[in-house]
């Protein structure tokens, strides 16, 4: 008799070890370098039709902000829900990564010990040969980029390669709209965008050079839509749209000239998108304050994984977590340009403080002069003395100490409120809140880098690009 229960025991144990888990897949998307300029956000001129559809099935996030203006201490963020301030990740780029400090793991750690397998999309040896697509147009770039070392951030490059019944969670790098290679190609690929039609922010000079530039993004957004529908076709031909809680943002916001790698909206605002396999709250609009760490925290909700109380994020798609009433977001140095900056954004205002006053927003950096004509153009203006009021402060030897902004009514954040006595409570409000935060993390901005070790790390950049392109000339 005990031979037979026995042998009833290993049955039922290899039974449920080959049952599939019911637990969703996780896909997340990342655009490199996307703002809301989207269709389903109400941008014009830009057709998005797979992300607008998908927003229609899913959840829209209005107020998504990402930790930092730049890619390696934005990503540094999301891949461990913290600050990347607060573990040494905060420099664009890091001169001698360092292991993460004691206690702090990576989100793949924990949803590994989950029983998850995890994935960074990555294109073959072949595939990269033939251009870096595959044969469904729907492979990833694989990019990391963290300023920390970390011994295996995935287990695979694909999700085919899980074992049988196991459940995934996948993170899918795309390379538009980011400038490069994905801007050529969206000249081929994307529906071309007037110049003259493009709406200008006020602190980008009316220049067809400025325009271009703009047009040419929202083109590569273009890209990165067509992309991502080549993505949601892969998973409905694998049969996994019905099991895949699928999640759409990017790493920091628009790589154009006033946005990418400074604090005002343009380089932290970033789209997110949330869609549920059974549809749950399809076509809803969230107006929630959400924080790139947040996602972090979310993401092993999902997944049903312990929640990991070392993380500063808020798991926002657990129908008890509490709404923020504010975000943090931090700029350190970007390359060669050193700064220190930290930011405060709520529903209605923004606040900046400046560290280094007499550092000019336009320092001498390697990575705009070479890649952003608008940026070239706007010291060629600034020195003509043909910018508008409201461009001009851009422009200026220093920096105020501390900006505000009143979001709603300034969307371009370009007139600074700080010392205007009718914002006064707001400025006091928010100088409070970053106060709260620097109390509460540490914040490796304090500490100075060795000189030499910046030189080392632009050393490549500055051999390997080509020489800065002029601006056009009127």
């Amino acid at each position: 008799m005990l031979p037979r229960f026995l042998l009833l025991l290993a049955l039922l144990a290899s039974a449920v070890r080959a049952a599939p888990d019911a637990r969703p897949n996780i896909l997340w998307i990342l655009a490199d370098d996307l703002g809301p300029e989207l269709g389903c956000y109400g941008y014009p001129l830009v057709k998005t039709p797979h992300l607008d559809r998908f927003a229609a099935e899913g959840v829209r996030y209005t107020h998504a902000f990402t930790t930092a203006p730049v890619c390696s201490s934005s990503r540094s963020a999301l891949f461990t829900g913290r600050y990347q301030t607060a573990i040494g990740a905060h420099h664009h780029r890091t001169a001698d990564p360092q292991p993460l400090p004691p206690g702090v793991r990576t989100v793949t750690d924990h949803l590994r010990a989950a029983g998850y397998f995890t994935v960074n999309v990555t294109p073959s040896a072949e595939v990269r040969r033939a251009g870096g697509r595959g044969p469904d147009g729907a492979t990833g770039t694989g990019k990391t980029d963290f300023n920390f070392k970390v011994e295996k951030p995935f287990d695979g490059t694909d999700w085919r390669q899980r074992a049988p019944g196991q459940p995934f969670f996948a993170q899918l790098s795309l390379a538009a709209p980011h400038r490069g290679p994905a801007w050529q190609e969206a000249k081929r690929r994307a529906g071309r965008i007037d110049p003259a039609a493009v709406p200008l922010p006020r602190f980008t000079p009316d220049h067809p050079v400025a325009r271009q530039d703009l047009a040419d993004y929202l083109e590569a957004v273009q890209l990165a839509d067509s992309d991502f529908g080549d993505v949601l076709a892969r998973l409905a031909r694998e049969g996994l749209a019905e099991n895949t809680v699928v999640i759409f943002t990017s790493d920091n916001g628009q790589c154009l000239f006033r946005s990418k790698q400074f604090l005002y909206d343009g380089g932290l605002r970033v789209p997110l998108l949330v869609r549920w396999p059974d549809r749950r709250r399809a076509g809803t609009v969230d107006d929630r304050l959400v924080s790139g760490i947040d996602l972090t925290a979310a993401v092993l909700g999902l997944a049903g994984a312990p929640p990991d109380p070392g993380m500063h994020g808020i798991d926002f798609l657990n129908p008890g977590a509490t709404a923020r009433d504010h975000v943090i977001a931090a700029r350190d140095r970007m390359g060669l340009a050193s700064d220190r900056q930290r930011a405060v954004r709520t529903h209605r205002y923004k606040y900046i403080r400046n560290y280094f006053p007499a550092i000019p927003y336009l320092q001498p950096n390697l990575y705009k002069e070479r890649e952003y004509p608008t940026w070239n153009l706007f010291k060629e203006l600034a020195a003509a003395g043909r910018l508008t009021p409201e461009q001009r402060p851009f422009a200026a030897a220093v920096k105020p100490a501390e900006e505000l902004y009143d979001v709603l009514a300034d969307p371009d954040e370009v007139r600074n409120l700080a010392a205007d006595p009718v914002h006064a409570a707001a400025l006091a409000d928010l100088r409070a809140k970053l106060d709260a935060w620097l109390a509460a993390y540490p914040d490796g901005g304090r500490l100075g880098e060795e000189p030499l070790d910046i030189l080392r790390v632009n050393r490549a950049y500055m051999e390997s690009t080509r020489a800065p392109r002029p601006a056009a000339r009127p």
